[in-house]
Parts: structure tokens; C-alpha cells; sequence
């Protein structure tokens, strides 16, 4: 579907620079800003997130994994 938005020129402009860098269309990254807008407003995001890191050999036990981390900081 196509719609008319009202955008600022700077915004336009900003829009279009990232998107010669991304090499994609403008209208994609609306899509895209949309999408991410859409999956937090709703929640989607952090339950699309949960146990993402699930597969990861190199992490192990995860509060082993935190320690290690903080002990590093610390």
C-alpha cells in the first residue's frame, strides 16, 4: 500500500544518506522503522529476543558467563 506522509527535509535528507550507505531504498528503511516500531510498541521485540542467545557454545552456563564478565570489570 502507498500513503503520503509529511516529513521534515532533514529527515528526508537523513534518510536518504543512510540509505545509499544500507544500499537500500528509502521506502525500505520506512518498512524497516515500521516494522521495529510495531514489534516494540507491541511487546513482539523482547519476546522475539527471549533465548536468542540459546545456541551459543561459547557462553555456557549463564550466570557462570555474567561473573565472568563483572570479574573482568571489577
Amino acid at each position: 500500500m502507498r500513503f503520503l506522509a509529511d516529513i521534515p527535509d532533514s529527515d528526508v535528507e537523513w534518510l536518504d544518506s543512510l540509505a545509499a550507505g544500507q544500499g537500500v531504498s528509502r521506502a525500505e528503511l520506512v518498512r524497516r522503522a515500521v516494522a521495529a516500531y510495531r514489534a516494540d510498541a507491541s511487546g513482539d521485540a523482547i519476546d522475539n529476543a527471549f533465548g536468542i542467545w540459546r545456541e551459543r557454545a561459547d557462553i555456557g552456563d549463564g550466570l557462570k558467563y555474567q561473573r565472568r564478565l563483572r570479574g573482568k570489570r571489577e
